[in-house]
């Protein structure tokens, strides 16, 4: 498909009104034109910047699709659901996939992330009574995400704590007392040996119940972290542990030694906090929606498990050029799953042109598994402090996989820096908008 390079006009088919009685958070709207709800789009008070994204194709061809900036959606504008508050890295907000799941689906329409992470897609999804489909090559995205779409009550998860021999004296890793008090780090043990124990049980045996699995998730959220309301001593960041050399070292310059932390009070408190908005409703939905969801470890360019033509709307939100190592990020989280983190291939390529084939690959499998008129969300940002801006390599992989570009969304909080947009004067590093290239199966 080939796409001619225009100048667009700002206004040219625009609707200057909305549908009467929208709203945000108001039952799903399918307009007939995306483009004329984004460019008349002033829920914030601002005007909508429409600009022109450029891009050169596999075959040296210039292109351009329109592009609409502003403030869609806002951190002030609603509260996530409390149970997307799990810790993780490079994580969006839930109000990104909301926008478009909103707009561009129906209860019970399936709803897919590749690249699900702590499973925010899904979550969402799943929330606003769609089918949740989601995908990551990293085992532990379905440990964080299986939980939170059948989640327990605080009552079944205080009565399992209860049952569960705190003081069982099983491992002793000696080299992880720079994290965690003697007493915390036997109390952690004894969580990890119930859980493997457990686990080995099936096929034969109980298995992990429900149960089990959240206080699993809520255990490895709560690892390390910055506050007392993790089972270590003051580290950084919440969602990877550093090394134990580098540990040694902020111990010494912080002055600090691990205080005792109480394992299973803190894995019901952080319970209380996820389970805060679990009303009835809510748990209701989710039940309705979980039955033909599916959660996949595995790469997103072969996932053979999803039917052709299954998916109404993919958001997600790749890697980007960068090499994960995964062990180094993952190996203490990996220590208490008993999973070996060098087991895991978690490598992306650091070049354009080496990402922009990995990416085109994962496009055509995506175009499988997308149903006709289906779209993708594809969220990307600016990388190599802002003079790489990824939606321009995006593009051209969405097209080899025979998809319509239909437009890049961009929203932007700060509009002191919209101005400058597209010399966007961001931060020195990275970017701290979200830039969404929306393709269609036609």
């Amino acid at each position: 498909m080939r796409i001619r390079s225009s100048k667009l006009d700002p206004h040219a088919g625009v609707t200057p009104q909305l549908e009467p009685g929208w709203k945000q958070s108001a039952p799903p709207v399918r307009p007939e034109n995306l483009a004329s709800e984004l460019a008349a789009y002033r829920e914030f008070g601002q005007p909508t910047k429409v600009i022109e994204t450029q891009f050169t194709d596999s075959d040296s061809v210039k292109r351009a699709v329109p592009a609409y900036v502003n403030e869609y959606w806002t951190a002030r504008q609603r509260q996530a659901h409390s149970l997307h508050e799990v810790s993780y890295r490079a994580c969006f907000k839930p109000q990104l996939p909301r926008f478009f799941i909103e707009r561009l689906t129906r209860p019970g329409e399936v709803v897919y992330d590749p690249f699900m992470g702590r499973g925010t897609t899904p979550l969402e999804a799943a929330l606003l009574g769609r089918v949740p489909f989601g995908n990551d090559i990293n085992p532990l995205s379905c440990v964080l995400i299986r939980p939170r779409l059948s989640p327990p009550s605080l009552g079944q998860i205080e009565e399992r704590l209860s049952r569960i021999d705190f003081a069982l004296g099983v491992e002793w890793p000696a080299e992880l007392l720079v994290f965690y008090h003697p007493e915390t780090l036997r109390q952690i043990c004894a969580l990890k040996h119930y859980l493997l124990v457990k686990q080995a049980s099936a096929p034969s045996g109980p298995g992990l119940d429900a149960v089990d699995e959240w206080i699993r998730m809520v255990a490895l959220n709560r690892l390390t972290g910055h506050s007392s309301g993790f089972f270590s001593v003051y580290t950084l960041p919440p969602n990877q542990a550093v090394s134990v050399k580098s540990q040694v070292k902020i111990n010494a310059k912080r002055n600090q030694i691990p205080p005792p932390r109480d394992v299973p009070r803190l894995i019901l408190k952080k319970s209380r906090q996820l389970l805060g908005d679990c009303d009835a409703a809510t748990r209701r939905g989710l039940a309705g929606s979980l039955g033909e969801g599916r959660l996949l470890t595995g790469s997103a360019a072969a996932t053979p498990q999803i039917p052709a033509c299954a998916v109404a709307l993919i958001v997600t939100s790749p890697p980007f050029l960068d090499v994960v190592q995964y062990a180094d990020d993952n190996w203490l989280r990996c220590w208490f799953l008993g999973v070996d983190p060098e087991s895991v291939a978690l490598t992306v390529p650091k070049k354009v042109d080496a990402w922009r084939g990995v990416m085109t690959g994962v496009f055509h499998e995506l175009a499988r598994v997308l149903k006709p008129g289906g779209r993708i969300a594809f969220e990307v940002g600016e990388v190599h402090g802002g003079q790489t801006k990824l939606e321009e390599h995006v593009l051209p992989c969405g097209i080899a996989a025979g998809l319509k570009p239909e437009l890049v969304l961009i929203n932007d909080q700060q509009f002191t820096k919209t101005a400058n947009c597209w010399g966007v004067s961001n931060m020195a590093k990275g970017t701290n908008t979200n830039r969404i290239v929306l393709f269609q199966k036609v």
